[in-house]
Parts: C-alpha cells; sequence; structure tokens
C-alpha cells in the first residue's frame, strides 16, 4: 500500500518539476536537499580554466588541463550541488548560460580523462559518446545529448545554443576564454555565431557557381533554423560580407555542406 501511495505521488510531480522522473536519471541516485547553495553566475572557477586551456582560435590545452584540473572539477562538483528548485528560481537567461556552461564544462573533463585522443567519438564504451551519462545535475547522471537535446534545444528553442556548444572537436565553434553568463549572453552569441560562420573551412560564400557552402550543423538541426532552405540561407546571409549578404538575399542560391572535422581541438 505504501508503496502503491509512493508510485502515486512520484506520477503527480513528476510533470511539475522539470526533469526531474527523466529517463536519463541514473538508478539508485542519492535525493538532493533543496536547500539552496552559494553559486555565482559570474562562474569564477570555470573562467579561470577557460582563461588557461582556450587559445581563442578553436584550440584547447588539454595537456594543461589534465596537470591542473582542480578548478574544472570543483566547478562540475558546484554546478552538480544546485537543486533543481534553485534552477527555477533563476532567469531564463541565467538557467541557459549555466546549462551551456556546464556542457562545455563536461565536455572538456570528459576528454581530458581520456586524453590524447584523436577524436572524442573514440571516447565510447557501448554506443555512442554522447549518450554517456557524464553530467551531473539536479542529483542524477544524464548524458550531453540529453542536455542538449532536452534541456537546451527542447527548453529555450534556440538556434544560438549550436554555436555556443563545444563539442571537442576542430568542426565544432571556438571555445570561448570566458563563461557564458546571463548579462552578456546575446552579445557573446552574437559573437560565437559572427566567429563561426566567418570560418571559411566551415562556411563560405561561391559567388560565381552561386553556392552557399554550410557547416553540416546546419543541416543536422535544420529544424532550428527554420522551415526551409531559404529561412537557412536567410539566417546565414547577414553574417557573410555585404557583397555576399547582398547576392544570397537576391535569391537562386543553393546549400552545399562541407565535411565535419572530427579531429580533436586540441592546441598541444
Amino acid at each position: 500500500m505504501i508503496r502503491q501511495i509512493y508510485i502515486f505521488v512520484i506520477g503527480i510531480l513528476c510533470p511539475l518539476l522539470q526533469w526531474g522522473c527523466s529517463h536519463e536519471a541514473e538508478k539508485g541516485r542519492a535525493i538532493v536537499a533543496d536547500q539552496k547553495v552559494a553559486f555565482s553566475h559570474d562562474h569564477p572557477k570555470l573562467a579561470k580554466v577557460l582563461s588557461k586551456v582556450s587559445d581563442g582560435k578553436g584550440g584547447v590545452n588539454y595537456l594543461w588541463l589534465q596537470k591542473h584540473p582542480k578548478d574544472l572539477n570543483d566547478y562540475l562538483k558546484l554546478a552538480a550541488s544546485v537543486p533543481r528548485r534553485q534552477f527555477l528560481e533563476w532567469s531564463k537567461p541565467e538557467q541557459m548560460a549555466f546549462l551551456l556552461n556546464v556542457y562545455n564544462a563536461a565536455t572538456l573533463k570528459l576528454i581530458v580523462e581520456h586524453y590524447p585522443v584523436s577524436s572524442i567519438r573514440d571516447i565510447r564504451t557501448i554506443g555512442s559518446v554522447w549518450n554517456l551519462k557524464v553530467v551531473s545535475l539536479f542529483g542524477g547522471k544524464i548524458s550531453l545529448s540529453y542536455l542538449e537535446n532536452q534541456l537546451l534545444r527542447k527548453e529555450f528553442q534556440a538556434s544560438s545554443v549550436h554555436f555556443a556548444l563545444v563539442c571537442g572537436s576542430k568542426g565544432c565553434p571556438v571555445l570561448r576564454g570566458n563563461p557564458y553568463n546571463a548579462q552578456n549572453l546575446e552579445d557573446q552569441f552574437l559573437d560565437q555565431t559572427k566567429s563561426f560562420l566567418g570560418d571559411r573551412s566551415k562556411n563560405r560564400v561561391d559567388l560565381e557557381k552561386r553556392i552557399v557552402y554550410l557547416s553540416p550543423i546546419f543541416k543536422w538541426y535544420k529544424e532550428d533554423f527554420g522551415e526551409s532552405d531559404a529561412d537557412i540561407l536567410d539566417f546565414v546571409a547577414t553574417h557573410f560580407n555585404q557583397t555576399e549578404n547582398s547576392a544570397i538575399k537576391s535569391g537562386e542560391f543553393k546549400i552545399r555542406y562541407t565535411d565535419f572535422d572530427w579531429q580533436i581541438n586540441g592546441s598541444n
């Protein structure tokens, strides 16, 4: 009888507490108290790490991070201790910045634990690396895939996340030298988008052939950028130079996708 009541109560509470009863949750997890923790939205521990490991051009110094893991580990431990109820009291920009930073920090830790490695896709046991439960959050363990697709893409529905998340590969956006924060989030998104679309190895315009070559990120997450190729072209056009922008908006351009470089983005 007690067990039936327990199941009934959980069934009511699950929809109310977002992500609390996720299929991603690790079985047998410890119950986390709702007591608030002191958490700065400037993410100072992560700021120290990023200032040391990011070269601002896409390279990451994983060897340095292997030798100095404390700040990264402390940051992830602190982030994991934030109760869900406290998280839900934050503003949407604060929530978004928090989840973006946790994703990137967890990716750094995952790679460091297996470094040197040629590609993040080589890190796996059974199945994809993206499905490994390597992120501690709200008292449970979730995967990078769940964090990206369910907690970021589904909840916030912002295409900007694709230029903020760094998957540990050369084909990804550049890892910033500072954390995302609510106060500067829109400017940071704009900076990341311009940086990514400005990388001619990933995205470029051929005016003569009237082809826009784009990163396959625009193909994999097409629905986040619109309903058609025309929507995607409209989105990217403003981030190219004026001549290219005007030409694309005149119409009759086609999209071709470049190859994604899965080599590790190490600077060592």
